[in-house]
């Protein structure tokens, strides 16, 4: 992901979108025959959270420009996930489908996120992720 997200950045990108799904698929196994029409499909939402987290971690450790962060947001949590990663935004989509408050709840519960932190804004937290060697 470092590599290609320097490519990017070289290339003369202004900022970096990671990620919008991961490519899928299902076979049943009584015809033996793919579940999908096109054989394989885009895999979204929460199932592909920790693969898009990485990403975002990834990336931010090696390039300068911003990071939008995707793949699985639902909740704030989930939210804060990416950015703590390095995400300075979110894009929210699988949860609007079966949620349509979700997009507000999101915003809400990080703005409640930044009160019981003592902090300004959120934007403070981007990248701050704490490794361990």
């Amino acid at each position: 992901m470092a590599s290609i997200a320097r490519a990017v950045e070289d290339a003369g990108a202004d900022a970096l979108s990671l990620i919008n799904t991961a490519i899928g698929m299902s076979i049943d196994i009584n015809t033996r025959r793919p579940r999908i029409a096109n054989v394989t499909g885009g895999l979204s939402g929460p199932a592909i959270k920790p693969i898009a987290v990485r990403c975002v971690y990834q990336a931010f450790r090696a390039v300068k420009i911003p990071l939008i962060g995707i793949g699985g947001i639902a909740t704030a949590e989930d939210a804060l996930e990416f950015i703590i990663a390095g995400a300075v935004a979110v894009q929210v989509g699988t949860a609007n489908f079966y949620d349509p408050g979700a997009s507000m709840k999101i915003v809400d519960g990080l703005a409640e996120y930044c009160r019981q932190n003592g902090l300004k804004n959120i934007a403070s937290l981007a990248g701050s992720v704490i490794i361990n060697n």
